[in-house]
């Protein structure tokens, strides 16, 4: 088969050369980004190295023309404006994989919702997510993520083709709960970031049980299946969000509270900011999403919010309420 990867970050360019294990892959990056000229330069990042059969193709309308697959691996914030230029060119009958995590912040769609509204021809969408890093893939070490669509046959297509003994794929049925469990595990990894850096690590495992209890509760109202938030789009990624070195929320959370700077990119700041516009819009709290908007965008102080977390009324554990 013949796939496209639209995107050359750390993600994008994995995936194109795990594809590459078994298809005619073709990587597009935009000219002038430093990951891509490093790509065109060395064929090689900090994480990996490209095979001899997977090809660099700097033509956008080249890339799209190439493949029937096409991945798409960007910051979540950019989609809209991308998708916008994807129109130009021929994309009728296309299946677009979504391999990236967030919400619009300024609108709060998802990412699918913004696919669709966008490119005015037929095309599939799904939704490829769930956990594992870069580092660890390369070392052979599998995971298991979930694809997800409104078409089940989409779905099954995907999961069927793509699968492998590295990334054992998994047939979703909620791309509602899919998709917002996904974006806002990178809140929650921020807020095990920020205990990171005020040393209150051990709180993390009450910050995961509460994380899934609060994301379920928005999936339910926005009318998905509050289930998926303890399936592998959420609670099954916070392993490799929450705790691991290699998680970039976490990373950025940790480096918030002691004040280093952080450059990489960590969505969870864009995406707290949609999870405060669904919170009002569905009537839903959101304690540690807010505590995270409160800290990084009213300032607030840091220790307090989030030791207030763990110092509210008494309630029950699974009640409808925080």
């Amino acid at each position: 088969m013949n796939v496209t990867v639209l995107g050359s970050g750390r993600w994008g360019t994995f995936l194109a050369v795990y594809h590459s294990r078994r298809n005619n892959v073709m990587l597009w990056g935009l000219e002038g980004s430093p990951d891509y000229e490093q790509l065109l330069k060395e064929r090689k990042n900090s994480y990996l190295e490209l095979p001899d059969n997977l090809i660099l193709q700097p033509d956008l309308e080249k890339a799209l023309d190439h493949a029937e697959y096409i991945v798409i691996s960007i910051s979540a914030q950019h989609l809209r404006e991308f998708c916008e230029r994807l129109n130009q060119y021929n994309l009728h009958g296309k299946t677009f994989i979504l391999c990236m995590k967030g919400i619009e912040s300024e609108s709060g769609q998802r990412l699918s919702q913004i696919v669709k509204d966008t490119i005015r021809q037929y095309v599939n969408i799904c939704v490829w997510v769930g956990p594992g890093h870069v580092q660890d893939f390369m070392a052979g070490i599998p995971n298991c993520m979930v694809v997800d669509s409104e078409d089940k046959m989409v779905i099954d297509k995907v999961v069927n083709n793509f699968s492998s003994d590295l990334i054992r794929l998994y047939l979703g049925d909620d791309i509602i709960g899919t998709e917002i469990g996904a974006a806002a595990k990178n809140v929650i990894g921020i807020a095990a970031g920020m205990l990171d850096g005020l040393k209150l690590s051990s709180l993390k495992g009450a910050l995961m049980a509460r994380g899934a209890r609060e994301v379920s509760r928005l999936i339910k109202a926005m009318g998905g299946n509050e289930l998926s938030a303890y399936g592998l789009s959420h609670l099954g990624d916070y392993e490799a969000t929450l705790f691991s070195l290699h998680s970039q929320n976490r990373m950025f959370g940790e480096k918030y509270i002691t004040g280093q700077p952080y450059e990489k990119l960590a969505e969870g700041v864009a995406t707290v900011k949609a999870l405060m516009k669904l919170s009002q819009e569905y009537n839903v709290e959101l304690p540690i999403s807010k505590a995270v908007y409160d800290v990084i965008y009213n300032k607030a102080d840091p220790q307090k919010t989030l030791s207030a977390l763990f110092d509210r009324d008494v309630k029950k554990e699974f009640s409808n309420n925080y």
